[in-house]
């Protein structure tokens, strides 16, 4: 079936419209009409080969929310005109350690949305800037938001799941303190479930211009990260720090921010490495740099029905999809509080 979709055909070249082939539902298929697809920093990464490996033509796009068109013989999880999004992942291996664990974000045998090897044409995955997307039963989310809801919804298939995972992993609740480093499309998220974890919450920004829209997340203080004495203020207190700035930075600042046994997760994904840390930063406080991916579908769905149950969602910019370009650069520079959102609709002009 061939279907409208946005994308690039070099790493120089700006996004446009193109046809693509999405295969026939298979026995445990379902066949997605996207309403709404996120835009993440990823994307850009990725379609401008900012990351290794990218193919050409690369249709971006791995926050899909939409309804059930059409499921496959073998579903029973879902029926048409169901709710439902899908994430980063559309297949893995399904029987190894992380797979038996509900972890298929670090199965070996992992397939991303987009620019990962497939049977399908052309033989590569394709994204969820287009009108529809065929996915296995498996890697289906339900959403319990309200239809209204359903754009807000988008961001949560991967700024919301980037965060929850840490979050959850290393036991952000109730007398826990909390630091979450970077208030953008990851950031803005973090704050909101770590608060609504009931996690006591500090934001760190670089611009203090950013200080009440913090506050106003779900933050109970914000520190400004480029002033010392802010920063030494805090110094040995925090449980977790949630880092989500995708650029190279120092990771000391905030190593020395963390208790004994204090955890700084990475989230964000850098284009180049961070410096080095200093190794007596983590051993006088038996400290931890730790990473973590995305999340498995269990703890994706687990997300999502939390955040229905809280009424959270991301904050959003609606655009179409013929400013998805000037979208991407206004994404460098930060313009954007805290997430685009394609309207799918507008595919087609």
């Amino acid at each position: 079936m061939q279907v409208i979709a946005y994308g690039a055909h070099a790493s120089d070249q700006p996004l446009e419209p193109l046809t693509i082939t999405r295969r026939e539902p298979g026995a445990h298929d379902v066949r997605i009409d996207i309403a709404y697809c996120g835009i993440c920093h990823s994307d850009l990464h990725q379609v401008r080969s900012e990351w290794e490996g990218t193919q050409y033509p690369c249709v971006p796009g791995h926050e899909i929310v939409g309804r059930v068109a059409s499921v496959g013989g073998h579903v029973s999880g879902f029926k048409v005109g169901d709710l439902v999004g899908v994430g980063c992942i559309v297949d893995s291996c399904k029987h190894c350690a992380d797979c038996d664990k509900g972890l298929e974000n670090y199965c070996d045998g992992m397939i991303g949305t987009y620019n990962f090897p497939t049977p399908d044409a052309p033989g590569w995955t394709l994204g969820g800037y287009s009108q529809q997307i065929v996915v296995h039963e498996r890697y289906v989310l339900r959403i319990k938001h309200p239809a209204a809801q359903l754009a807000a919804v988008a961001p949560l298939l991967c700024a919301g799941i980037t965060t929850w995972s840490p979050l959850r992993t290393w036991g952000a609740g109730p007398g826990k303190k909390v630091g979450v480093v970077g208030i953008g499309g990851l950031g803005h998220m973090g704050i909101k479930l770590a608060h609504a974890l009931s996690a006591h919450v500090v934001a760190f920004t670089t611009s203090e211009s950013k200080r009440e829209a913090a506050l106003e997340l779900g933050a109970d203080e914000v520190v400004v990260s480029r002033n010392p004495q802010e920063m030494a203020a805090h110094g040995k207190s925090f449980d977790l720090i949630l880092n989500t700035v995708a650029a190279p930075h120092d990771l000391d600042a905030f190593l020395v921010l963390l208790k004994r046994d204090g955890t700084l997760a990475l989230v964000g994904a850098p284009a180049s490495n961070h410096p080095s840390p200093n190794v007596f930063n983590l051993i006088m406080k038996r400290r931890s740099i730790a990473g973590s991916m995305i999340g498995g579908i269990p703890e994706t769905q687990e997300m999502l029905d939390f955040c229905a149950e809280h009424g959270i969602v991301a904050d959003i910019e609606l655009v179409r999809a013929d400013e998805i370009n000037q979208s991407y650069e206004r994404m460098l520079k930060g313009e954007v509080k805290y997430r685009f959102v394609i309207d799918n609709s507008t595919l087609a002009g």
